[in-house]
């Protein structure tokens, strides 16, 4: 069994699918420390024919927390407000018919918590590409926070039965083979081809924005096609 551990990515860029796509667990690494000014909570569109950076409001969020334990804003104006903005930049887009449902149903999903919107939102995106991958939240099943780095991906391998773990490739520096592969789990690092697509009129394609881009330039065959766009190392 081939596993990942990430943290929760709101409509994450093309790498991170591709990574959920070539294992068959998928953790959520969701009681970790919230990153202030990461990907948890943001991510990049194409607006007006240029890069855009949306951010989903948080309540008191902080690295002093978990980040199943960070909530979303009270003012819900931000799920509308986002939606009018996708809505202007992709609107004449080849699938915005298809996905932009998709979009409304994620970002109008019912929570006040981060980890939930994202978990939801992966659940959903897997479902619309016809993935089979299997979505597990660390805060729910291994029980282990008192391990850190390291050891505590090599315990969640060890309880999952895991053969193979697969990292991205900022993450050579943090894991050692040797000690996986004494541990019997052999350890990989996905690397990302560039993929590029047809935006609108543009001749210089914009690069790594969230898959929402993607999706919306492309059906779900490519898009399958581009989740395979990867080498491991």
């Amino acid at each position: 069994m081939t596993l990942a551990i990430m943290q929760p990515y709101f409509l994450p860029y093309i790498g991170y699918m591709q990574l959920m796509n070539a294992v068959d667990t998928f953790v959520l690494y969701d009681d970790v420390a919230f990153i202030n000014r990461g990907w948890i909570n943001r991510n990049k569109l194409l607006i007006n024919g240029q890069e855009y950076l949306f951010t989903i409001p948080l309540k008191d969020a902080s690295q002093n927390k978990r980040i199943n334990e960070v909530h979303l804003a009270d003012d819900p104006k931000w799920r509308s407000k986002l939606l009018k903005t996708i809505e202007q930049g992709y609107r004449k887009a080849p699938y915005y018919g298809t996905v932009m449902p998709l979009t409304e149903k994620i970002i109008n999903f019912t929570t006040d918590s981060i980890a939930d919107l994202i978990h939801f939102s992966l659940v959903e995106l897997n479902q619309y590409l016809g993935l089979t991958t299997r979505l597990v939240k660390s805060s729910t099943i291994y029980s282990n926070t008192h391990l850190k780095a390291q050891e505590r991906i090599l315990d969640i391998c060890r309880q999952e039965n895991a053969s193979r773990y697969i990292n991205p490739i900022g993450g050579t520096e943090l894991y050692d083979k040797p000690t996986f592969t004494q541990a019997g789990i052999e350890l990989n690092f996905i690397k990302t081809n560039r993929v590029e697509y047809p935006q609108f009129s543009r001749t210089e394609f914009i690069p790594w924005l969230s898959i929402l881009d993607t999706l919306m330039f492309n059906d779900v065959a490519a898009v399958r096609t581009m989740l395979g766009a990867y080498e491991l190392v």
